[in-house]
Order: C-alpha cells, then sequence, then structure tokens
C-alpha cells in the first residue's frame, strides 16, 4: 500500500453527500471515494433492503408500509439512517448516496450530525460536503437509454460509448442483449424530470450553506474521480 493511499485511509473525511441526476454516475464514483478512503458507501435503499432481510423492528414496519403499496416514510427512512450512521465503521466517515433526496431529510441530518448521539464520531465534527455531478441532459439520455445488458452474463453496454463488437451481441458469450424497461426514452425523460423538480431546492439548501461543490460530469469516469479526490484531499473545510 503506497504512502498516500495509506494517509487517505486513516484521515477523517467526513460525511460525503452526492448529488446527481440518474446516469450521473454516482454510484461508481462512490464505489471510488469508498476505496480510495476505506470508508462505506451508504444507499438508502441497501439499509432499507437489509433491514427487511434481517427482520429489524424498522424492516418489519417498511415491509408493512411497502406491501400495503405505500412509500416508505422519512421518519421511517431517517431511524434507519441513524442506525447506520453510528456502527463503528462510519466513524471517520460515509458516504452517501441517494441521500438526503429532499430539504426535509437534509435538515434532519443537519440536525442529527450535531447531536449528542454522535458526538463520538470524529467525522462529527466536520460538516457534510455536498458534490453535484453536473451532466448535460442530453448526454443523460444517450447514458441511460443507450444501456444494453446481457441476460445471461450480466455483462453491460452502451451502443454510443461502450458498444458491443457485434451490434446488439453481448461480447463473451454471443446473447442478444435487452434494455431495460426504465432505459425506455420517455421513461428515462419523466424520471430526468421527476429529478429535477425534487433536487433543485436541495441544491439550493446546500449552496445557501456554502457547502455545494459543482463537478463536471460530463468527462472521462477517471478525470471525474480524480477531480473529486482532490477536492476531498483538501479536507472539508467548508
Amino acid at each position: 500500500m503506497s504512502q498516500a493511499v495509506a494517509d487517505a485511509r486513516s484521515c477523517n473525511v467526513g460525511p460525503v453527500i452526492l448529488l446527481g441526476p440518474p446516469g450521473a454516475g454516482k454510484g461508481t464514483q462512490a464505489k471510488r471515494i469508498a476505496e480510495s478512503y476505506g470508508v462505506p458507501q451508504i444507499s438508502t435503499g441497501d439499509i432499507l433492503r437489509a433491514n427487511v432481510a434481517a427482520g429489524t423492528d424498522l424492516g418489519r414496519k417498511a415491509k408493512a408500509i411497502i406491501e400495503r403499496g405505500e412509500l416508505v416514510p422519512d421518519s421511517l427512512v431517517c431511524d434507519m439512517v441513524s442506525a447506520r450512521l453510528v456502527e463503528p465503521d462510519s466513524a471517520r466517515g460515509f458516504i452517501l448516496d441517494g441521500f438526503p433526496r429532499t430539504v426535509a431529510q437534509a435538515e434532519w441530518l443537519d440536525s442529527f450530525l450535531e447531536s449528542k448521539v454522535f458526538e463520538n464520531q470524529p467525522c462529527s465534527k466536520l460538516r457534510p460536503i455536498v458534490i453535484d455531478f453536473a451532466v448535460d441532459y442530453n448526454s443523460l439520455l444517450r447514458r441511460l437509454t443507450g444501456r444494453r445488458s446481457c441476460p445471461t452474463c450480466g455483462r453491460i453496454y452502451n451502443v454510443y460509448y461502450q458498444p458491443p463488437r457485434v451490434d446488439e451481441t453481448c461480447d463473451v458469450d454471443g446473447t442478444k442483449l435487452v434494455t431495460r424497461k426504465d432505459d425506455d426514452e420517455q421513461v428515462v425523460s419523466e424520471r430526468l424530470k421527476e429529478y429535477e423538480r425534487k433536487t433543485l431546492p436541495l441544491i439550493d439548501y446546500y449552496r445557501a450553506k456554502g457547502r455545494l461543490r459543482v463537478i463536471d460530469g460530463d468527462r472521462d469516469m477517471d478525470a471525474v474521480t480524480r477531480d473529486t479526490l482532490e477536492l476531498l484531499s483538501n479536507g472539508n473545510r467548508l
């Protein structure tokens, strides 16, 4: 392990919040940050599934709500997040992917990080650093509508950016590639509009607090990662 990697894995990166529309690459960047700093990538979807699978009290409540066809309320989501953030692996920091989604959740998170229950965590002394990956609308459409996957091996392609050698055919096993239903252009367009409606107030919230940092996500993934890690390496001094 290099000295730079060792240093990154021993420092307090603090709370990192990633914003950006579907297809902006948040998941990829979250994994790279987590690997570089040795801190967990925390997603509300993963937390929800883990609680349901483990049959926790919170999981049973959430399962009952989901089975009724209702959305899991903020109060329950926040309870799950709070339980996850006080686990030992979050002590030096964590990456939140997909949370907060609303201003109400952001306000709850700010309050939680300042609360006594969290005061023994080193990263609680640092305010969240919020990174918004900005990607052109047309680029997002190409990233999402161009996705194809192999139903046999699971390999992912993009007909615009990473096409298979033979059109619509998996390089590995020759299976015909498929398009996910949520990658249909009309569905994608609605997803992007919905994201914008819900997230703009959240971006304004963090911008007003001076925490928002915008990174051009319309570039090669490695370039985006380089800028993201450079931003984090300067410390959470916002």
